[in-house]
Order: structure tokens, then C-alpha cells, then sequence
């Protein structure tokens, strides 16, 4: 019903930034919270942000709060994940994710659509 796609990954130094991008199709306007997973090496997935359809109510973890920002472009139906002050322990694939409902919560299983993955690696 929705597909996602995420690009934008790479590899940068420490304190550098980065622009994740995830382009949405399909039946979008069912998914009224969207959001950012990462998974690193020897560790299970996490939540990192989220945001609902408007884009005017968002939510972060605590690790990423006021280093990245979550916004989305509903025209070009195109979530973004904005990241600065990168640091080494910022490295995962990262996912971008969506849910149906207006019920909200940062448990992945609860996402129903998922993008591939996009690799960020920060050097030290």
C-alpha cells in the first residue's frame, strides 16, 4: 500500500553533517506518523525520530535531540531527516518507516511499511 525509499547516506567525520531523504508512494496519506529507525553492528533497532502527517507535532530520542531535525514535504511526499554535529556512535543503517492509525509509539514492530536502508558511517 505504501513504499519507501531512503537516500542520502554516506560516509562522514566526526562533527560533519548530513541530509537523509525518503521518498514515499502509494496510499501516503493512510500513514499518519512517520519516522526514523537506525541499527548499528551488535545492537537492536532503535527509534531516533518521528513525526505525524501535518508536521507539526515531532518527537526525538533523547541521543539525537537538538542535533537532528525531522521535517516532511507533503507535496513531494518526501520525509527528511536532518543531521548535524555527527558523532561515531551516530553510525547505523537508518531506516525510514511509517504507521497506520492515530495511535503513536516508538516500538518498531508497530510500523507497518519500511524503506531498504541507507548506510551512515561516522569516522573519528
Amino acid at each position: 500500500q505504501v513504499q519507501l525509499v531512503e537516500s542520502g547516506g554516506g560516509l562522514v567525520q566526526a562533527g560533519g553533517s548530513l541530509r537523509l531523504s525518503c521518498a514515499a508512494s502509494g496510499r501516503t496519506r493512510t500513514t499518519y506518523f512517520m519516522g526514523w529507525f537506525r541499527q548499528a553492528p551488535g545492537k537492536e533497532r532503535e527509534f531516533v525520530a518521528a513525526i505525524t502527517w501535518s508536521g507539526g507535532i515531532t518527537d526525538y530520542a533523547d541521543s539525537v535531540k537538538g542535533r537532528f531535525t525531522i521535517s516532511r514535504d507533503n507535496v513531494k511526499n518526501t520525509m527528511y531527516l536532518q543531521m548535524n554535529s555527527l558523532k561515531p556512535e551516530d553510525t547505523a543503517a537508518y531506516y525510514c518507516a511509517a504507521k497506520s492509525g492515530d495511535t503513536y509509539g516508538r516500538t518498531p514492530r508497530l510500523y507497518d511499511y519500511w524503506g531498504q536502508g541507507t548506510q551512515v558511517t561516522v569516522s573519528s
